[in-house]
């Protein structure tokens, strides 16, 4: 007797047309938000007295704000919960942190935890209608990987600012272990008082590289960072040239992360 081969598909439990929904409203609520800070809440702001630094400080305190309201709405309508460890180590003088990219929300976590950071961003947020005066206000550095933004970085860190970089550039493919590009380690040699690695988990996995928001998991997502310890630069730039030094930075994140993530 033949048996008629049949396809199983996996059950979409844990609420998912709810956290369909609250998703798509926590999209539509992030590009308001966006409009809201550009067209009304930094330019109030703008006219505060007081010198570009102390604007910039401002704004950024706004975003880190408005992203902490993000994270809380995103949590309460339980589209994922999230944890983190360590965040009272985040936003020192001169501290560049590092952090693997898993998916499209990391930014907005990481910016939630530290009032006063700078960041790089893709060039595309600058085009934005959403994003745009926000990124502008804050001084933010455009990721166009050129010899300008390696040095406009190493100075920011130089200054005393803190100094977010996701040194693989864009998202994580699924399934794939991060790959640094090694201009986060240029930079960090040539400006950082210290270094800090967080470590992120997104599980099950969402808004990937080429994931579009809608196809969300059949279960509730846990987005998890954890701050490691602080990593010395002496052992790598002492008597050896930059090129030199920043390939073994590079190699010796590449390896934490690889340790690091597969244990988490």
């Amino acid at each position: 007797m033949d048996l008629a081969a049949t396809t199983v598909k996996p059950q979409r439990g844990d609420f998912y047309a709810w956290r369909l929904l609250a998703t798509s409203l926590s999209f539509a609520l992030f590009g308001l938000g966006g409009l809201v800070l550009r067209l009304l809440i930094l330019p109030l702001l703008g006219l505060w007295p007081g010198d570009r630094p102390a604007h910039r400080r401002r704004t950024r305190a706004a975003i880190s704000r408005a992203f902490h309201w993000h994270v809380q709405f995103m949590s309460r309508s339980g589209v994922l919960t999230y944890q983190v460890e360590g965040a009272e180590r985040l936003g020192r003088p001169g501290q560049m942190i590092i952090a693997n990219h898993p998916s499209l929300i990391d930014v907005v976590f990481l910016i939630a935890q530290i009032r006063d950071s700078n960041c790089i961003v893709k060039q595309s947020m600058w085009r934005n209608p959403c994003t745009r005066g926000a990124v502008l206000s804050a001084q933010y550095i455009s990721s166009d990987g050129g010899p300008d933004m390696l040095e406009q970085a190493a100075e920011v860190l130089r200054e005393g600012q803190t100094l977010i970089i996701f040194p693989e550039g864009t998202r994580t493919a699924a399934g794939q272990p991060p790959v640094f590009h090694r201009g986060a380690a240029a930079i960090a040699l040539r400006g950082a008082r210290v270094v800090t690695p967080v470590f992120i988990s997104v599980k099950p996995t969402t808004l990937t590289k080429a994931e579009p928001w809608y196809r969300i998991p059949d279960r509730r997502v846990h987005v998890s960072l954890r701050v490691g310890e602080d990593i010395a630069l002496e052992s790598f730039n002492a008597g050896t040239a930059m090129p030199i030094a920043s390939r073994r930075l590079n190699e010796h994140l590449h390896r934490l992360y690889l340790k690091e993530l597969a244990s988490s």
